[in-house]
């Protein structure tokens, strides 16, 4: 999980502190401490405080874009999902706090943002999850995983890195794999997410307004069809810089410009649309 554009505060802000691992006792106010070795971590909350969320101080820190993308996918009670660099867990966090009864695999290239994420996982009580540690396109070593003739997945969504893997590395190793895609690119996030779908199954990309065409070329290619775009405004007026992109297996649907949402009023605050969605939780309008 990348953050690209705002950096997500919980609407009406999260109460962040420092917590550091291995201080010698298990539990600070009543929460359980990060695995020992794990690097000194903020505490906060995500969706008014339903989940309970840590990442790491400095680095990649958590915008807004996994919370809109877990509002976006259409997930039901009981179905698959799996998030491709899902960092520390928010993305699946906020879509199973919507959806229950959900199965989550999240992959994330970064070990320690990994364990991070499963403690994240354990932190909120959400056994149905887990995260497993590969850089795509490779997958993982997982049941529900694999090639092709294994498709046991009904959702996928990504916010993957929005810099091509020649771009200006990054002096942190966890914000520079965060920026840069691999060699791949875009096209091999969208090829292996979309082999392991079941029939009719939706892969949702979070990306800027400046890839669009790129995430829906790579999704054509890939035979992803029904392919809806629903774009964030920063304020009314102003051109979109964040946009979700998704497509559907095995449809011949056209594509659908959704109408989209304005984050904020003149004075800076969310929206009472963009409330709903970053604090209460609720879905996104299709």
């Amino acid at each position: 999980m990348y953050q690209h554009g705002y950096e997500y505060m919980g609407g009406a802000g999260i109460t962040v502190k420092p917590e550091h691992a291995g201080r010698g006792c298990a539990v600070v106010d009543g929460l359980p401490l990060p695995p020992a070795g794990i690097d000194p971590v903020t505490t906060g909350t995500l969706l008014g405080g339903k989940v309970l969320y840590r990442q790491f101080p400095t680095g990649n820190r958590t915008g807004l874009e996994p919370v809109l993308m877990a509002a976006f996918v259409p997930a039901r009670p009981g179905q698959v999902v799996v998030e491709a660099g899902c960092g520390a867990g928010a993305g699946l966090l906020c879509l199973a706090n919507r959806v229950h009864h959900l199965t989550g695999i999240g992959l994330e290239q970064d070990s320690a943002t990994a364990c991070l994420a499963a403690h994240n996982f354990s932190l909120n009580a959400r056994d149905c999850l887990r995260v497993r540690t590969t850089t795509l396109p490779a997958l993982p070593d997982d049941p529900l995983l694999g090639g092709p003739g294994l498709r046991r997945i009904d959702h996928a969504f990504a916010n993957p890195p929005w810099h091509g893997h020649d771009s200006s590395a990054s002096g942190h190793m966890q914000r520079d794999l965060a920026r840069r895609l691999p060699e791949s690119g875009l096209a091999g996030w969208v090829r292996v997410l979309t082999a392991q779908l079941r029939h009719h199954g939706t892969l949702t990309l979070a990306l800027p307004a400046s890839l669009l065409a790129g995430g829906v070329s790579a999704m054509e290619t890939a035979r992803l069809g029904g392919i809806r775009v629903f774009p964030f405004w920063p304020h009314a007026g102003q051109a979109a810089r964040i946009v979700l992109v998704q497509g559907r297996a095995n449809t011949r649907a056209g594509s659908e410009m959704l109408p989209g949402l304005v984050l904020h009023e003149a004075d800076g605050r969310f929206t009472p649309a963009a409330r709903a969605v970053l604090e209460d939780g609720t879905a996104l309008p299709a």
